[in-house]
């Protein structure tokens, strides 16, 4: 139920209790396992296999004693059971629309109303009066369309700009006083290179002053040149194509992404399917329930994240994952705890004497041991070194919740270019 004006939330989900929210989505995760599993033939086989019953998924712990469904395994059903691979739980004539992701993977969407993207973009300030461009393609990919609804439910104007053109989107967004920009954000930042070569102050000549990203990360240093040169309000989202929308949005406290409640979101360890705690890194796996056409239950998105459960200051109640940090394939799992690429590189960058450094993994009598190799860019004194590794070591630990076994710092050159930033050199016998 729509909140009556709104205001700063979009809906009455997005306040709701913790208790009551746990209660809701263990509600709408029954009703979806449930209608799947009668509907999806692809789904009954998999609960079949697994020797789980409908009645046993009440919560979402129960999740658990089900298989992780991953993209690989909807491209080969596809193929094996096309078009859908199973998965669809109306019939043909009902779906109003099918969208196409990489693999392919044909999507089978129903709308019947529901608000994808809304919320996300009533959270970064889109009102009625705002003219937006949407930077996104309008093609067999159901980012261009759904983003376009999305705009227009919360009363702004929709521009379908779609992808490339540069010089045109420049002029449209003069010609128009646009102040909403929806795209990625580098594609952001090549509009305004190019809008400052072509001689213009983009800062006075363009009315811009909201911009939403999604489909690749928002770096601090960018989101800083935005927000600092350019007095763009930025926010971001998380959105897998697979389900349909978005998964997680941000709100003006820029503090992580709330939960969308139309998900059952869960961050798993990928090897065991075990969910885990606040504040630890696992695989985002996602249940739609919102979007009962297609019968997905536990999608493995491939990324990583965490999530806190920390009361956000702007009243939104749902959790927050704290972005997405790489995929599981640039991870390794130390003494229990994922160590991410990325999260790694903004340790180490952070700390401007660092030019280079690498991880190795290594085993010896039956533990892990972590080894943070580090080359400097100028010479150092011991003392100095010493300092630094206490400061990496701390840093690491509150970035990672681990502490490297060891810092050393090698000559420059020791560690090449083309060598990945994490090696597991462990052995399992």
């Amino acid at each position: 139920m729509a909140v009556k004006d709104k205001g700063e939330f979009f809906d009455e989900l997005e306040i709701m209790p913790t208790e009551a929210r746990a209660k809701y989505l263990n509600q709408q995760l029954s009703q979806t396992v449930a209608h799947a599993y009668h509907h999806a033939p692809a789904t009954r086989e998999i609960f079949d296999k697994a020797g789980v019953s409908p009645e046993q998924i009440r919560s979402i712990k129960d999740l658990e004693k089900l298989p992780i469904i991953r993209k690989t395994d909807l491209i080969e059903r596809q193929k094996k059971n096309p078009p859908y691979g199973g998965f669809l739980t109306i019939p043909l004539e009902d779906i109003d629309r099918v969208f196409l992701s990489p693999g392919p993977i044909y999507e089978p969407i129903q709308h019947a109303g529901i608000k994808w993207f809304a919320k996300a973009f009533w959270a970064a300030g889109f009102r009625k009066g705002d003219v937006v461009v949407n930077t996104f393609t309008y093609h067999l990919s159901p980012a261009g369309i759904l983003f376009h609804e999305a705009i227009r439910d919360c009363g702004a104007t929709a521009v379908p700009m779609g992808t490339g053109n540069t010089e045109l989107q420049i002029q449209t967004m003069r010609d128009l006083k646009v102040t909403g920009f929806v795209g990625t954000p580098s594609f952001l930042m090549t509009l305004i290179q190019r809008a400052e070569e072509m001689g213009y102050n983009f800062r006075q000549d363009f009315a811009l002053r909201r911009a939403w990203f999604t489909g690749e990360p928002l770096a601090p240093s960018l989101r800083k040149t935005f927000e600092g040169n350019y007095q763009i309000d930025t926010y971001q989202a998380y959105a897998v194509t697979e389900t349909g929308g978005a998964l997680a949005y941000e709100c003006r406290q820029k503090s992580g992404m709330h939960l969308m409640d139309e998900y059952v979101i869960e961050v798993v360890d990928p090897a065991t399917g075990k969910q885990l705690g606040p504040g630890e890194v696992g695989e985002v796996v996602v249940t739609p329930v919102h979007n009962k056409v297609w019968g997905l239950v536990r999608f493995g998105t491939g990324d990583l994240s965490s999530y806190t459960i920390e009361p956000c200051p702007c009243g939104r109640t749902a959790s927050r994952l704290s972005g997405i940090m790489g995929r599981a394939s640039d991870a390794v799992k130390v003494r229990g705890m994922f160590v991410v690429a990325r999260q790694t590189e903004q340790v180490c960058f952070s700390f401007a004497q660092i030019s280079r450094y690498q991880i190795v993994v290594r085993r010896p009598e039956q533990r892990d041991e972590m080894t943070l190799k580090v080359e400097l860019k100028g010479q150092a004194a011991e003392e100095e070194k010493t300092k630094l590794a206490s400061a990496l070591s701390q840093k690491f630990q509150d970035v990672c919740r681990l502490r490297p076994d060891r810092i050393d710092f090698v000559e420059k050159g020791a560690i090449p270019e083309e060598q990945p930033r994490i090696i597991d050199e462990r052995t399992w016998e």
